[in-house]
This record gives structure tokens, sequence and C-alpha cells, in this order.
């Protein structure tokens, strides 16, 4: 996995590595429940899933109690904005996910992650690769998993969100649909998880 030094300026929208190290420790000193999710690039399924979980939460009543953002596993699109398609699908149906700039997801951030999200089958594979130890290992999730229409009879095929990037605004609209009910059973449990730590 490549790695940027500090400082040091991408080819692509002007991003400083400084920008992730500023965001990394928020996330360190957030005591929220913190909640990554990760797709390839980090501008189609997995800022859909950030905004989505974002907005439920706040929906909900429980915003506070929830940190969310995202990343890509690869660094092809780090500094830009999510996809149009992603934005027009999100306006669409009432979020706002215009303040959207991609990432890569570090390893080094499973430390201050309680749950990492993965959107399909590969990104699980890479995050697990990544992770340094069973607990971190334990913490990457598939989004679908939390789907409460799946089960756990599920097949493993139908766990993925599909990647929209290369089909037209339908897809993306399907796409969105999946997460959305997913996000919603994934919010059940960030609700029972932060109930028992208030408990603890």
């Amino acid at each position: 996995m490549p790695v940027r030094e500090d400082g040091a300026e991408s080819r692509r929208g002007g991003y400083r590595a400084t920008d992730d190290m500023h965001h990394d420790e928020r996330m360190r000193r957030d005591a929220r429940y913190r909640v990554c999710f990760v797709c390839s690039g980090n501008i189609c399924r997995s800022p859909m899933g950030e905004v989505v979980l974002r907005q439920l939460a706040e929906d909900g009543g429980v915003g506070h109690l929830v940190a969310v953002d995202s990343a890509g596993t690869g660094d092809w699109h780090i500094g830009e904005r999510a996809d149009r398609r992603t934005l027009a699908a999100l306006a669409k149906a009432g979020y706002d996910g215009d303040a959207h700039r991609a990432r890569q997801f570090d390893p080094h951030w499973f430390a201050e992650r309680d749950l990492v999200i993965a959107m399909d089958r590969g990104h699980e594979r890479t995050l697990r690769s990544w992770a340094g130890n069973e607990r971190d290992r334990s913490k990457v999730r598939l989004l679908r998993s939390f789907d409460p229409a799946l089960g756990p009879g599920a097949r493993h095929e139908d766990l993925d969100v599909r990647d929209p990037y290369y089909d037209g605004a339908r897809a993306f609209a399907e796409v969105l649909a999946q997460i959305e009910t997913a996000c919603r059973g994934l919010l059940d449990h960030v609700r029972a998880e932060t109930t028992g730590r208030a408990a603890g």
C-alpha cells in the first residue's frame, strides 16, 4: 500500500496528507462510536454510506453518539469530490454529499474506529489483510450483513453492494436504496453498542 509523506501534496486536487493527520487526531479524541465506510476509490459507495448513516443517526436523535467517515482501498481519487452521479442520487433522495473529499484508508486507522464497513467482499478481504491483529480484523464487517431483509442464510454474493461506477443514474439510485436499508440495520447495531457502553 502506498505511503504518503507527511505534508506531501498529491497530484490530485491540492490534497495534503496533513488533512488526514488532522482528521485522524480528531477521531482519536472523539468519544463517540466511530464507523468508517470503505469502497474502492471513495467516490461512489462509501460516501453514500457515510452520508446516509450520519443523517439517519441525526434523524434518530443519536447523531451526538456516532462519528462517521469513509475512505477507499485505492488512492486514485484522493482529494476529489464524490462522483457526480453519487451526488445526484444523494441529492434526489434528500441528502447532501457536497462536503465529501476522497481519502485512502490507512491501516493505522483501525485503532481509532469501532467498525470498518466494507462495501463488498473484495474490500473485506483487503481490509482484513491490512489489519495487524484479530481485534482489528473483527472490526471489518460487510455493510449488507446488517440488512434485516437478508438474514443469516444470505448467499455470499448477496452481501456485496455492487459497484455502480460503470453504469448510469438508475444503478446509483438502486445502490443508494440498498445502502439505506442496510444502514438502518447498522444504526440499530450502533444504538445497541452505545447503550452497552453507557451501561458499562
